[in-house]
């Protein structure tokens, strides 16, 4: 399946039921620039509240409430805004006090979702746009495809690590022996778990992607050298893969030097695909090549359903001040709509948001400007 169109689920009278996360900070002033340009698109349809967020965390102790999770199900495809994420500790202070002390443990929204829906794609296209005074270098056309549900991600973490579970390292991984004096208090383990089932399915997504829209390469991020089992079993899948686009070649390096070449020579390169925290990386490089994280964005896409979002963080100081680039959220509603099968409105959002960057009127604090959120928002809404 191509990863930008949305599955045969059918929906009454050909309306669409959009979860509207808009979350923390300025996550609520760029989903006003969203509802701007929806709007002047004649979008049908409804958009439905969903609460999530750092408030929730703190009176509820669960910043993904399970009533969000069930509204969500019932809708086409979700779009989120930007959300507050603090180490465990930090959180727990935060808490209303009749909640603190009682084992509630903070979870990343965005990664519950990525594993309740199964949004096993992270696709993030990286484009410099002509005009655009942050590019790093003009004819950058990145996509990247970053497996969203396994790695390091996966959240299968320990700290203190039983004695059961360093028995069992030692058992199966001989070298963990040098660390066994260490205090079980004083270490702390996470498990890089991949599947067999997990890298076909990114690999085969980037490979039909590269496939329908005419892509020259497949590139492979890993380290198979050093993360000799799961870099491996990535690798050994991906060549399976590849073999089943014989017009396509699959490149492979290692992150390290992907990250040395996409800064040396990013136009030489066009799909990268990679695995949870690799691509975590290497999508925030090749976002600030082509402007960073102001025009950043992404779909975790699963098997008809998806959440999209631009990939700034919340930005507490900024929110309210309308101050933050809108570019990464009126890219992730193109991508949306995408999704849903709404090509053409794809395809006039991004010429209108092409337009806006290409004259300069129109730009944000980051871009050398002095244009709200929502002026450059309603600036690409009067393009359409």
């Amino acid at each position: 399946m191509n990863p930008e169109t949305a599955s045969e689920k059918e929906f009454p009278l050909a309306a669409y039921k959009i979860a509207w996360l808009p979350g923390d900070g300025v996550g609520n002033d760029v989903m006003e620039a969203a509802r701007l340009v929806l709007d002047a698109l004649k979008l049908d349809a409804e958009y439905i509240h969903g609460d999530i967020g750092w408030e929730f965390w703190r009176a509820e102790g669960n910043a993904l409430p399970d009533r969000t999770i069930e509204m969500m199900r019932g809708t086409n495809a979700a779009l989120f805004g930007a959300i507050t994420s603090k180490p465990v500790a930090e959180a727990e202070k935060e808490l209303v006090p009749e909640l603190q002390g009682k084992g509630l443990v903070y979870f990343s929204p965005i990664v519950r979702l990525r594993q309740e829906f199964n949004l096993h794609t992270n696709l993030r296209p990286c484009k410099a746009y002509p005009g655009n005074p942050l590019n790093y270098r003009e004819g950058i056309d990145l996509v990247v495809f970053r497996e969203n549900t396994e790695g390091l991600y996966s959240g299968i973490e320990a700290h203190p690590v039983p004695d059961a579970l360093f028995d069992q390292l030692m058992a199966v991984a001989p070298k963990a022996k040098r660390f066994a004096d260490v205090p079980r208090d004083d270490m702390a383990v996470t498990v890089r778990l991949v599947t067999r089932k997990g890298c076909e399915s990114i690999v085969r997504r980037a490979f039909e992607y590269a496939e329908a829209h005419g892509r020259k390469s497949v590139t492979l991020v890993e380290k198979p050298n050093v993360l000799r089992q799961t870099g491996g079993l990535f690798t050994r899948t991906a060549r399976k893969v590849a073999e089943e686009y014989p017009g396509i070649p699959l490149w492979e390096t290692n992150i390290d030097a992907m990250c040395m070449w996409l800064v040396k020579n990013p136009q030489d390169y066009d799909i990268l695909v990679a695995g949870n925290m690799f691509g975590d990386i290497i999508s925030d490089l090749a976002a600030q090549l082509v402007g960073g994280l102001g025009f950043a964005a992404s779909g975790n896409i699963g098997d008809g359903f998806a959440v999209f979002e631009p990939t700034h963080g919340s930005a507490p100081k900024y929110a309210g001040q309308y101050k933050v680039n809108p570019m990464a959220m009126l890219l992730s509603v193109k991508m949306m709509l995408d999704f849903l099968g709404e090509r053409d409105m794809a395809a006039r959002l991004e010429q209108a948001i092409a337009a806006v960057i290409a004259e300069g009127e129109a730009r944000t604090y980051d871009m050398g400007g002095t244009s709200t959120t929502l002026e450059v928002a309603e600036e690409v809404a009067r393009k359409l």
